[in-house]
């Protein structure tokens, strides 16, 4: 979650936006430590972004949480990037080949048209795509 928050909060303030956040519900725990994740980020901060960013960059210091049956369209998008997104940091890591699929055209879409966060040289990855271990 920290590091989704740091992108979309690095985003909103280079693009001079202010954004809301909701996940998909997993279930009453699981949705309670996010709620408690994001609440600690949003007070706190994280070692990279200081709290002050996320608060006035996050419309909200609670997360949102619904149901897949709400049909949210934020969220069902969200779900048409998400393996997209996951195939292309494969590729990127050569651990995959390229094919001319529907997913592709999607990050091609994304990474075109500036939607990935990018250092001052343009590059996405380290910036706004990361791979974590």
């Amino acid at each position: 979650m920290t590091i989704l928050l740091e992108r979309f909060a690095l985003w909103l303030r280079n693009t001079g936006q202010r954004g809301d956040v909701m996940s998909e519900s997993r279930g009453g725990k699981e949705d309670r430590r996010l709620k408690k994740s994001f609440s600690a980020i949003y007070e706190r901060g994280s070692e990279y972004i200081n709290s002050s960013v996320f608060q006035e960059f996050l419309t909200s210091r609670e997360l949102k949480v619904r149901g897949k049956s709400c049909n949210i369209t934020g969220l069902q998008i969200a779900d048409l990037i998400a393996h997209p997104s996951f195939k292309s940091m494969l590729v990127a890591r050569g651990e995959a080949e390229v094919r001319s699929t529907f997913g592709e055209r999607i990050i091609r879409t994304l990474e075109d048209t500036g939607k990935f966060l990018s250092d001052s040289h343009g590059r996405i990855d380290g910036y706004g795509r990361k791979w974590l271990p």
